[in-house]
């Protein structure tokens, strides 16, 4: 039995913006080929379990309606692996500045 979202739930919904036929031709033909989706997450508006339709309220008080994907879905971004000569430079700029600081 699949997990079903309550209302108040964090949950992740995805619908349809634009059909595949309605995509630009500038598109590469792959991705022209699938309709452009939306992911949106949000707060659960009635019961529902994964893949059925739901409305959602986001934490800016949108109201939108899509298939439901997940249910308490995590942050999965990330900003890749750290480059160490920023990090370096980084700490190059925050002592320069307190040098600079401590001359005023």
């Amino acid at each position: 039995m699949s997990k079903r979202a309550q209302i108040g739930d964090w949950v992740q919904i995805e619908a349809e913006v634009l059909p595949s036929a309605q995509r630009s031709a500038a598109v590469p033909d792959d991705t022209r080929a699938l309709p452009l989706l939306m992911r949106v997450k949000g707060f659960a508006q009635k019961e529902a379990t994964i893949g059925q339709e739901m409305a959602i309220t986001t934490v800016i008080g949108r109201e939108i309606t899509g298939r439901l994907v997940a249910i308490d879905p995590p942050d999965v971004h990330g900003f890749g692996r750290p480059i160490p000569e920023l990090i370096r430079a980084g700490l190059n700029a925050r002592e320069w500045l307190e040098g600079v600081s401590a001359d005023v």
